[in-house]
């Protein structure tokens, strides 16, 4: 199982003071967190596409453009590209010059987008919500297929016998879906043979194994290589050397961008026993020791027969040097404590 990191870019911002963190300060940590990263062998990291004022990244091939010069073994992918808004030319081309710049290490995550800022700011109708991500998905997984291009489409001019160009170092680039608890995205997955990401953010995660069946049912009913399929969870975390120190330090942290979320969502004010709830152990937070990580790291698998696991860090930004400790205890101890259990 590959073990990995997934961020959204969220800045930090002061409840007292108002203070907002800079993008810019914000990417330099996210650099140096990457870096650190790398050095300790973690598999995977992805970063996410928002356009809001908390959040500090909007292009993530920019981002992975900057991390690709300066890592050399770490797997870099969105997490995720809100494919319905963009253009799946320009996307397979930016993800494709990446892939040169890393030497072949890009991923590319799609999904149809949690967050709906992006749908007005590039001009598109949220009534066509999923025919936008069916349409450019089918033309994303055409690009990647073929060299010469060929296709029409709703919501576009029509493209014939097209190259996108640089061509990208792998013979193709990986393509995930993710996916939060909807069935039509993941019979939508399966049925093309994708790989699956699902978000576990909220619940029990027990509650999900209806649809990770159902994806390998359908996955295999379609003819797909089952060495072939690759499935993830990817779970809020937070990890440090003693559990409950942890959790007192990072609740204000996270309560503080559960509620900016909820705010514009309906939501209630998130409350502590929320998050104690979402700690125990059939919860959905991974916030705590390395014992308590791997533990729930391995439950995981066992509960869906994982292939990738996504600890999401950076949930209402905590402290970069907190960040970096918490980088360090994944990579150092609970990472290579989950794979020598499964070998």
């Amino acid at each position: 199982m590959e073990l990995g990191i997934g961020m959204f870019g969220d800045v930090h911002i002061n409840e007292k003071t108002g203070y907002i963190q800079t993008p810019q300060q914000r990417m330099a940590e996210i650099i140096e967190e990457v870096k650190l990263m790398d050095e300790l062998g973690l598999d995977f990291f992805g970063i996410g596409e928002h356009h809001r004022q908390d959040y500090a990244v909007s292009s993530p091939e920019i981002v992975l453009a900057a991390l690709s010069t300066v890592t050399k073994n770490i797997k870099l992918g969105s997490a995720v590209s809100v494919i319905s808004s963009s253009d799946p030319v320009k996307l397979y081309q930016d993800f494709s010059t990446v892939d040169n710049l890393s030497n072949g290490r890009v991923e590319l995550m799609a999904g149809r987008g949690s967050f709906i800022e992006s749908f007005p700011l590039f001009g598109h109708d949220l009534n066509d919500y999923e025919n936008l991500f069916a349409e450019k998905l089918d033309l994303l997984l055409n690009l990647n297929t073929n060299e010469i291009i060929n296709w029409q489409g709703r919501f576009r001019a029509p493209i014939v016998n097209q190259t996108v160009y640089p061509r990208p170092v792998q013979n193709q680039i990986p393509i995930w879906i993710a996916v939060g608890g909807t069935k039509s995205s993941v019979v939508r997955a399966a049925t093309l043979g994708l790989p699956i990401m699902f978000a576990i953010i909220g619940g029990n995660p027990a509650n999900f194994g209806p649809l990770f069946e159902l994806y390998k049912m359908i996955y295999n009913e379609n003819g797909h290589d089952p060495e072939k399929m690759q499935i993830g969870v990817h779970m809020h975390s937070f990890f440090g050397d003693e559990t409950e120190q942890v959790a007192e330090h990072y609740f204000p942290t996270y309560s503080a961008q559960m509620n900016r979320i909820g705010a514009s969502r309906g939501w209630p004010k998130y409350t502590k026993p929320q998050f104690d709830y979402g700690r125990s152990n059939d919860g959905h937070l991974l916030v705590g020791d390395v014992n308590l990580a791997v533990d729930k790291i391995l439950k995981m698998h066992d509960l869906f027969g994982l292939t990738r696991f996504s600890a999401h860090m950076d949930v209402g930004a905590p402290n970069h040097l907190d960040m970096m400790k918490s980088i360090e205890v994944y990579g150092k101890d609970i990472a290579p404590k989950v794979k020598i259990a499964l070998k």
